[in-house]
């Protein structure tokens, strides 16, 4: 599904993995949820910006729709009102180095953590939308796109976000391109996922300690 998302990568490591113009300016941050701001690239000049995560379409009447658009299925996207154009013209890149997933079967669910082998920051793939209201306030968010989860993700719920292979990125972000439903089906790169501690369930929690493995807990027999 994709409840939180990481991003602790250096300037240096993000410069070279997404071939940035400038340096980028970013804190790092270790436990992200909806509403507040992720990474992001766009068509255009590469560099990374900071987009609300939580999409508001531009015809929306009341932005606090964006509370419930933070993700959108590959399978329906197409024809969701509030993703469809989007999809045709304001996909973006949202990078990261992890997300969170979230395991039931035990006391309570487990949350886990899924990166590259190489702890390498990659990209979801993502639409955007720019909603102005009628006293000239802008807010500019992002959506990220789930689909079926793949292995290891598999084993630790039934969604993931869509990620895109380095190959797929320039394609993604072509606004050129009105049909990219090749690219909706994307194979997962190689990943990991490991249990973390239950310190992620609160929001307020952005610190190293989110990222550090931990053993699931287990459920008393008494």
């Amino acid at each position: 599904m994709c409840g939180r998302t990481a991003l602790s990568a250096s300037p240096e490591d993000l410069r070279e993995a997404f071939g940035l113009d400038d340096w980028p300016e970013v804190a790092p941050r270790y436990n992200v949820p909806p509403s507040q701001p992720v990474a992001v690239i766009r068509a255009g000049a590469r560099k990374i910006e900071l987009l609300r995560w939580g999409l508001v379409p531009w015809w929306a009447e009341d932005p606090k729709i964006g509370h419930r658009l933070s993700l959108a299925r590959v399978e329906t996207v197409a024809r969701t009102p509030a993703f469809r154009d989007a999809l045709r013209k304001r996909r973006c890149l949202v990078v990261v180095d992890g997300f969170f997933e979230w395991k039931a079967g035990g006391p309570r669910r487990q949350p886990h953590f899924i990166r590259r082998p190489d702890r390498a920051p990659f990209a979801l793939a993502g639409l955007w939308d720019r909603w102005s209201s009628k006293d000239g306030e802008v807010i500019e968010s992002c959506a990220i796109l789930t689909q079926p989860a793949r292995p290891p993700v598999d084993a630790v719920h039934g969604r993931m976000p869509l990620v895109l292979e380095n190959e797929a990125w320039e394609r993604w972000l072509d606004d050129r391109l009105d049909d990219v439903t090749s690219l909706l089906h994307e194979r997962a790169p190689e990943l990991v996922a490991y249990p973390v501690s239950l310190h992620v369930n609160d929001p307020r929690h952005d610190d190293a300690a989110c990222l550090e493995r931990s053993e699931p807990e287990q459920r008393s027999l008494f």
